[in-house]
């Protein structure tokens, strides 16, 4: 007798969660990827918008940067949080091209859904994206035009090209200016190749006055004031010395009580506190120093006899512009005062206190030949001079890219273009399925010169025919004007932008694009107290 009619159904899964499989939970993927990158989309190039964004405190943030507005909206969704390492990780290691990485990501995903809807299986389409990948680093390579440190035109026209179409763009050239000027400066040749050490390049904002006064600081601006009113207000000819010690009394590691009957052992007591400190006070004037940066506290007593001796102090500076001062100054960051001398103090021209806006700054500067400097933007409001920090970052990333590897191509599209056209080639030597993939992976390169020319008002598909055209004739620098709407050579017309921005850019739209591709099975459990992902059909951010 059979009783399959009345088996029980097996539970593998929690009772909270939710499964999507097979097609459905690739198009959700896609789908979600697809509006992040529509959220940024709208920023790309010269005329790109900005966006507003107001956080849970109130706090409001306007910018066009890719990588700031997908970090501050807080995406939910997995494959959203996906498309925003995209954003982080070309930041990261190139500074500018984060909406160009995000946007050819989602145009790869729209492109792949249409071949998957032709029943091609996505290992075949990961595989042909993979390929295609790896053809478009040979084609840029070859792109690529050398760029030496002597170049410093080629090297300003790429700075320039990294805050056109940000809020800095006013004063583009100026800003450009001080990014070279900064990088070059800090820039260290080693065997033939040059690195840039980023962090070396402090950014300082203050409110006030315009773009254009933005300035270097040949040494270090600290956003502090002196520790006590009789110590003076500029020191010529500073020897600095950098503590990371406290000019204070340690309080006990455990929870200690002292009792004390007789006042005058208190006075005793309050004596001894004192002699300490100015047994450390005259260590530190010991060895010569007239400017004592400190990362920790001084104590009111020890202030005191710093001002008596005419030493101008500074107290709780950030552990980073200590490692900057170290740098412009020559010295060495002190741990231990027994362990003290005049090898250990840093030099600098000027040490003085000045009023920036409304507010005190104390300038380092006049270091003799600092490996790391200030550079000092204004604006007229806080969220003026913050877009310009954003944009000057950027350009700061691009130009050391540019050093470091030594190429660059042009922008306004145009190695998007000749990328497409050398991939479709490729996709006709090719067999099998894979070149369908290659085509496909062609055809979302132009996403980028589409992009631009929509968000300058221009009709994209008269663009695409006009680029395409040209490109094919072998004008291989041939991009977009996005003022004129017509075409133009990026290359004489100055928009110049590191290689690595293009190679990393594509690369990682590519990885990202082929791992949600193999994606086949979402299982998602709901949070305690949180909220299940949003299912398939309703793909938020």
């Amino acid at each position: 007798m059979s009783n399959q009619g009345n088996v029980q159904p097996i539970f593998i899964l929690a009772n909270d969660t939710t499964r999507t499989t097979g097609r459905e939970a690739q198009r959700a993927n896609i789908q979600a990827a697809k509006l992040v990158a529509e959220t940024v989309r709208t920023t790309l190039g010269p005329k790109g918008m900005d966006k507003m964004i107001v956080d849970s405190a109130g706090e409001i943030t306007v910018t066009n940067d890719g990588v700031t507005i997908l970090r501050e909206i807080e995406i939910e969704h997995p494959i959203g949080k996906m498309i925003v390492e995209i954003a982080k990780t070309q930041e990261h290691e190139v500074g500018d091209g984060t909406t160009t990485a995000v946007v050819l990501a989602g145009e790869l995903l729209k492109r792949a859904e249409s071949l998957l809807d032709q029943e091609i299986h996505p290992t075949i389409v990961a595989k042909g994206y993979r390929m295609a990948a790896e053809r478009s680093q040979d084609i840029l390579e070859k792109l690529a035009v050398e760029v030496k440190p002597e170049d410093k035109a080629t090297l300003l026209k790429v700075a320039a090209t990294a805050t056109t179409g940000k809020g800095a763009e006013v004063a583009k050239d100026h800003l450009a200016r001080l990014v070279v000027d900064a990088v070059l400066a800090v820039a260290e040749r080693e065997n033939g190749s040059f690195s840039v050490d980023k962090d070396a390049v402090k950014i300082e904002r203050k409110v006030g006055s315009s773009v254009e006064e933005s300035e270097i600081v040949n040494g270090i601006l600290l956003d502090k004031e002196r520790v006590h009113p009789n110590m003076p207000r500029k020191v010529t000819a500073a020897r600095i010395l950098l503590l990371d010690t406290a000019l204070e009394i340690r309080n006990t590691e455990t929870d200690a009580k002292i009792t004390i009957t007789d006042p005058e052992k208190l006075q005793a007591f309050l004596d001894m506190e004192e002699s300490m400190l100015k047994r450390m006070t005259d260590k530190a004037l010991k060895s010569g120093a007239n400017v004592i940066i400190c990362q920790k506290g001084i104590d009111d007593v020890a202030q005191h006899y710093l001002a008596k001796a005419g030493v101008l102090a500074l107290r709780r500076v950030k552990k980073s512009d200590l490692e900057r001062l170290a740098k412009a100054t020559g010295g060495r960051i002190v741990s231990n005062l027994d362990d003290l001398g005049k090898q250990d103090l840093g030099a600098a021209g000027v040490v003085e206190e000045l009023i920036v806006g409304d507010e005190p700054m104390v300038y380092v500067r006049e270091c003799k030949h600092p490996r790391a400097l200030t550079i000092l933007v204004r604006g007229g409001t806080e969220h003026v001079a913050a877009e310009v920090q954003r944009a000057l970052e950027d350009a700061i990333g691009v130009v050391t890219a540019a050093l470091k590897s030594g190429k660059v191509v042009a922008g306004a599209g145009a190695p998007e273009m000749e990328l497409a056209k050398e991939l479709r080639s490729y996709a006709a030597s090719l067999s099998g399925r894979e070149q369908l993939a290659v085509q496909a992976f062609a055809d979302a390169m132009e996403v980028i010169p589409r992009t631009l020319a929509e968000n300058a008002g221009i009709d994209p598909i008269d663009v695409l025919t006009d680029l395409k055209a040209a490109h094919e004739k072998g004008e291989k620098w041939a991009g977009i004007n996005v003022f004129t709407g017509k075409r133009m050579d990026a290359w004489k017309q100055g928009v110049i932008e590191p290689l690595k921005i293009k190679t990393q850019a594509v690369s990682s739209a590519a990885e990202v694009a082929i791992l949600i591709l193999r994606i086949d099975d979402v299982i998602s459990s709901e949070k305690r107290g949180g909220k299940m992902p949003p299912g398939p059909d309703m793909p938020e951010m």
